[in-house]
């Protein structure tokens, strides 16, 4: 039964907000797919989760993504 948890900033996608359901939707039937495809796993078993997190939530060098894009 294999999980797989997606983690993503919320940026992008339409107005900023990060991706869209669509964009969700075409996400999780990728991993989903290429998970049958490689590992030959049963897609009814397979569990696909989306986290969404805040910009400034994010950090890289021990700074919040904003931070450090300002930085560059």
């Amino acid at each position: 039964m294999p999980y797989v948890n997606i983690k993503i900033t919320r940026e992008g996608g339409p107005e900023g907000k990060g991706p869209s359901a669509e964009e969700k939707t075409r996400l999780i039937a990728g991993v989903t797919e290429l998970l049958q495809t490689v590992l030959d796993k049963d897609p009814a078993t397979i569990f696909v989760v989306i986290d969404e997190v805040a910009l400034e939530n994010w950090g890289i060098g021990g700074l919040s993504v904003p931070e450090y894009r300002a930085q560059q």
